[in-house]
């Protein structure tokens, strides 16, 4: 029986991956509320009943899949938290390698926003933690909170712009770059105060 439900939790993971995909490649064409659920069934080789079976709109599964990424990029960033730059950001840069169909959604300009807002506020409050523990500072003082939520913008920015630009440059350059900058960033918060 578990075999069976392993099988079943495989293919469900596999059908909602494809869906979700459909969509990112959608968001890249098209505004959210021109996207149709024919389009997606169509891109993701399932039937419609299939899709009702799983969302109940596309607006249920753009929140749906918003929510799943949102959850996965919190617990990776939690699990980076401690590592140095060059580190934390090669194990970020393959996770968005890895996931690119949903890096494009994110950084579209037909997506919406609350999603790189989300993700920039993940990064944000990854790298407050980290400052004020290692300054010994409030987490919610407020230079900290000017400092950090730079730092965080920025990475993003570079992140985008590789997004944006179709994952062009290779990911070591993407890794180096915003390694460099960050560090270079985090080191001035660390001077200051």
């Amino acid at each position: 029986m578990s075999e069976n439900g392993n099988t079943y939790d495989r293919r469900t993971a596999k059908t909602r991956k494809a869906i979700i995909n459909a969509l990112a490649d959608l968001l890249f064409e098209k505004e959210l509320h021109k996207v149709t659920v024919k389009e997606i069934t169509e891109i993701a080789d399932i039937n419609r009943g299939t899709f009702y079976k799983h969302y109940l709109d596309v607006y249920d599964l753009y929140d749906k899949a918003e929510q799943d990424i949102m959850v996965d990029l919190g617990m990776l960033v939690l699990q980076l938290e401690d590592l140095p730059s060059d580190q934390y950001f090669t194990h970020l840069i393959n996770y968005i390698d890895d996931n690119r169909p949903i890096f494009r959604m994110m950084f579209s300009p037909n997506s919406t926003s609350k999603l790189r807002d989300r993700f920039n506020r993940c990064l944000e409050g990854s790298f407050r933690a980290y400052e004020a523990e290692k300054k010994d500072t409030p987490v919610n003082d407020i230079t900290l909170r000017y400092q950090t939520n730079y730092r965080s913008r920025g990475c993003v920015s570079v992140i985008a712009l590789w997004v944006r630009g179709g994952f062009a440059e290779p990911k070591d350059f993407i890794v180096k770059t915003i390694s460099d900058l960050d560090s270079n960033t985090e080191k001035f918060i660390s001077k200051s105060k």
